[in-house]
């Protein structure tokens, strides 16, 4: 486990017509402050590498479909680590990712997937590092 990464079970609600899928308060652990929510979509095996937030911590969940995160965290040079989270519909979960921390993550439904970041802050762009997936050394061919 990388420090200050927080991994939480998020209730599914069924319902006729359909499920209700918690995703976070304001009272929740791992709630930094709100800055924004946005969806991203990722297509089944495609690879979404490398990015780390300076100031941002996310607090990512996927309502649709099934997404491998990896997480690369170098903040103690001596000490690489990294750490490998799947989260979907049956294996619902909030990712908690502080700043600082890379982050990189692969489509695994061939139908598509969509995530839900509630970021801390709004996007800025010079509050973001990015590297092409080569950069760190990660084999995503496994899974």
């Amino acid at each position: 486990m990388i420090k200050d990464v927080i991994i939480t079970k998020l209730e599914v609600f069924n319902s006729p017509g359909g499920c209700v899928m918690h995703g976070m308060k304001k009272t929740s652990v791992g709630y930094a402050g709100f800055g924004e929510a946005y969806f991203s979509k990722i297509d089944g095996g495609a690879i979404k590498a490398w990015k780390r937030h300076k100031n941002m911590t996310l607090n990512l969940v996927v309502p649709v479909g099934e997404i491998k995160f990896v997480l690369f965290d170098d903040r103690d040079e001596l000490n690489n680590q990294f750490q490998e989270v799947t989260i979907s519909k049956g294996n619902y979960y909030r990712l908690t990712i502080p700043s600082m921390v890379w982050v990189g993550f692969k489509g695994m439904s061939s139908g598509g997937s969509m995530l839900l970041n509630i970021a801390s802050i709004e996007h800025d762009p010079l509050e973001v590092d990015c590297l092409d997936i080569d950069k760190i050394n990660y084999n995503w061919n496994i899974n």
